[in-house]
């Protein structure tokens, strides 16, 4: 427990402080969106189970993650969540639950509505499921799934008919360890998706070196595994390249593991938030192997040096100057790290003086997203939490980005749900109903799972663009593409990216807050292949499909025609 001590004229000074602070809060979040909770008119009723009635170790505490895919090719963004269940001999079990628990895939209906298709799509998962990410492996045109496991994993092809085959084996995808946060991605530029999975520790069940107070062993009472980067073969097949590749160099306990080009040099690197140890940013060499760079950029540490819970690795561009900056949601306190870009390429910890560090050290953090709430052309963050033994319930965070680097805890401004505690975990983002504000899902620990609206005022709604990639030269999905949106003085920078924060996966589709700009007046998308697009004069609220020219280069304007909605 963190003491705090304070004389009274400084406890003075900061009430004082705080209140100007809460008013002008209020002033600037009058009209804010409303995270509105409607999982009951929704269809959606997940139930997550860590396998007994008590929580009894930190294999089951860890939690499950969700992603967002849209699996059928509607144009309608769809939800996996994974699921704990019983596994006999794991731990001393006080009594079983969760016997017939499964992952669950909902289908969304395109009208507010979501139906359970999880038994006919043949996607019920197995064992203890810890993360998801999802991706279109083989290039098919249809988005494919990989879940990981306590001491297992599964990979789930899409077969184009709303079924899935478990191909795990037939593909050399296995992890037989205890499996965190896992992410797709084009490593090596070949136009095919690889796969690195993070992974957490040895658990032993027999274990019983705590104290009564912590209630189960942590994680220092277990040794570190090592991650792992399968290689995409292209013949639906992948390789185990980590010892090639140095990413099995080092033992880890990998929670979350992140996607995002830190550097600018147009190679995707990776990001694994490790627990109580040293967290890893793997920069990619360009020639199949990583380096760790985290230590010599400033991204290893917490920021008193400390090795820190790390938890969900977010990278984005929340400044809107080109360059990617990385938070990290912790258990103690959450890390933001301003990114320096291609000059140098290292980070300065930003957390206090952005005002991050404020909802930091009274809560648990564990999922997390940058994006921009309100469309006002700035990236927010959303950060859900909850404690880590004891199934204490904790309110969630939501900070908006003021446009000058701080930023601003609107939460009890933004709906109920800001006001109400959960166990939360996992937590990822998308715009489900295709009305360019982005929603949430939010898993919860023993709990039901948690469905939010974005609901703006009907007379403050700012223009949005979002662009749906389809690669041809490039991966399909467009992962590792950075796409650069001006609209007037607005300018703004998205790579497209699989895995993001805790054990969960976004809406891929790159998303822009235009504000009252109600056109783009120039779109430049970076594929990984070197193809520059250039498109000029986007109509703003729609959801506009770009695909992937031949030519390696395109100078010239791109009709923008896309599906509003």
């Amino acid at each position: 427990m963190r003491m705090r001590w304070a004389c009274a004229g400084v406890m003075l000074s900061v009430a004082l402080s705080a209140l100007s602070q809460s008013a002008d809060v209020a002033v600037r979040a009058a009209g804010l969106p409303q995270f509105v909770d409607v999982t009951a008119k929704s269809g959606i009723d997940f139930q997550h189970s860590f396998g007994e009635k008590a929580l009894s170790s930190i294999q089951e505490g860890t939690g499950s993650g969700c992603a967002w895919l849209d699996y059928n090719n509607d144009g309608l963004m769809d939800l996996y969540v994974a699921n704990g269940r019983h596994v006999d001999g794991l731990t001393d079990h006080s009594a079983a639950d969760g016997v017939g628990a499964t992952n669950h895939l909902y289908r969304n209906n395109g009208d507010g509505t979501f139906t359970d298709v999880t038994a006919q799509a043949g996607v019920p998962g197995k064992g203890i499921g810890v993360g998801v990410t999802a991706g279109d492996f083989d290039n098919d045109g249809n988005e494919d799934l990989y879940v990981t496991n306590y001491n297992s994993a599964i990979l789930y092809h899409n077969n184009g008919n709303g079924t899935f085959t478990d191909v795990t084996a037939k593909a050399g995808a296995n992890n037989a360890f205890f499996g965190t946060g896992a992410a797709f991605l084009d490593y090596d530029h070949d136009g095919r998706l690889d796969l690195f999975v993070g992974n957490y520790l040895k658990f032993d069940p027999s274990s019983r070196q705590y104290y009564s107070a912590q209630q189960y062993p942590g994680p220092l009472e277990y040794a570190p595994e090592t991650n792992r980067l399968l290689h995409n073969n292209g013949d639906g097949t992948f390789a185990d390249v980590s010892k090639a590749s140095g990413i099995g160099a080092q033992p880890a306990r990998a929670m979350g593991v992140t996607v995002g080009d830190f550097d600018g040099d147009g190679w995707p690197d990776l990001y694994v938030a490790n627990d109580t140890m040293a967290s890893f940013l793997y920069r990619n060499n360009h020639d199949g192997t990583f380096t760790d760079v985290a230590a010599d950029v400033g991204a290893a540490y917490g920021q008193n040096g400390e090795a820190s819970t790390a938890m969900g690795p977010v990278f984005g561009d929340y400044e809107n100057n080109g360059r990617q900056s990385l938070f990290v949601s912790d258990a103690h306190y959450h890390r933001l790290l301003r990114g320096a870009g291609r000059a140098g390429g290292g980070f300065e910890d930003v957390t206090n003086a952005s005002g991050v560090g404020q909802v930091s050290a009274q809560f648990v953090g564990w999922g997390d997203g940058l994006f921009d709430f309100d469309n006002d052309g700035w990236k927010d963050l959303f950060i859900v939490n909850g404690g880590l033994v004891w199934l204490v319930p904790q309110q969630s965070s939501l900070l908006r980005n003021n446009g000058n680097g701080t930023f601003s805890d609107v939460s009890l401004q933004a709906g109920a749900f800001f006001q109400k505690q959960s166990v939360s975990r996992g937590a990822c983002f998308a715009d489900y109903d295709n009305d360019g504000y982005v929603d949430a899902f939010v898993t919860t620990l023993g709990g039901k799972g948690i469905l939010l609206h974005n609901t703006p005022p009907a007379d403050k709604r700012n223009h949005w663009l979002t662009i749906k990639l389809v690669g041809t030269r490039s991966n399909r999905d467009g992962y590792g593409a950075s796409l650069e949106a001006v609209a007037g003085e607005l300018k703004q920078w998205v790579q497209s990216t699989s895995e993001s924060g805790y054990l969960s996966q976004n809406d891929s589709r790159p998303h822009f807050g235009l504000g009252s700009h109600a056109v783009v007046d120039t779109l430049t998308i970076h594929w990984p292949s070197g193809t520059v697009q250039t498109l000029h004069d986007v109509k703003a609220d729609q959801v506009l499909k770009v695909t992937e020219p031949a030519a390696a280069v395109v100078a010239a304007p791109v009709a923008a025609k896309g599906t509003t909605r």
